[in-house]
């Protein structure tokens, strides 16, 4: 896979994010691909997943696959 431009990506935190800022952003408009960055260090790296990827996280985490944090 190869990596996408992200120097003009728009990144959003979830409206649920109310942990003192340790979260995770997200940036849409990448067709295909989810890029996610840590809110804490946005100029740091970023991962990039198929978005397929992605939904079944979010999907697992929704429905408590991988337990409660």
């Amino acid at each position: 896979m190869t990596h996408p431009d992200l120097s003009a990506a728009s990144w959003f935190k979830s409206s649920h994010s109310q942990n003192g800022g340790s979260c995770v952003e997200v940036a849409p408009d990448f067709p295909g691909l989810v890029p996610v960055r840590d809110s804490k260090d946005p100029h740091g790296a970023a991962l990039v997943f198929p978005a397929a990827h992605w939904q079944a996280f979010v999907t697992g985490v929704r429905t408590g696959t991988f337990g409660t944090v």
